[in-house]
């Protein structure tokens, strides 16, 4: 009987761990400081149906640790199907997925020294354009 409370208290109390989680963390989109690109283009520009804003080759960057709350706020699907999107973006029409950075810093860096290129961070850095926060 003791055993059966124990499992219980246990059970209990890792339900309200996973309860408990911590909020979801802002997500801000940013392009590099030349950049035209309106809001409502993010997800053409994440789902490889628009390429070029104006005469300019489009770069989207992902961030790895931030990735799940930017495909469910801004994209609004899960990673699996943004996974099979660029998998058959790949084979039918030879485009490459985002390029995948390790975290803000990278993605910042990156956005500011590459013309056209387009990327997510976690809090509003200065030197590149805030597109969308979500």
């Amino acid at each position: 009987m003791r055993i059966i409370h124990t499992i219980a208290l246990a059970a209990a109390l890792a339900a309200s761990l996973i309860g408990a989680a911590p909020a979801a963390a802002d997500v801000y989109v940013i392009s590099h400081p030349a950049l035209e690109l309106a809001a409502d283009e993010i997800r053409d520009v994440y789902v490889g149906e628009k390429q070029m804003a104006g005469s300019t080759r489009l770069v989207p960057m992902d961030n790895a640790s931030l990735q799940k709350e930017f495909l469910e706020k801004a994209i609004k699907i899960d990673a699996t199907k943004y996974g099979a999107i660029w998998t058959k973006k790949g084979f039918r029409d030879g485009l490459n997925p985002p390029q995948l950075k390790t975290g803000d810093a990278e993605v910042i860096s990156a956005v500011k020294s590459t013309p056209g290129a387009i990327g997510y961070v976690s809090s509003a850095p200065s030197g590149v354009k805030l597109v969308k926060k979500y």
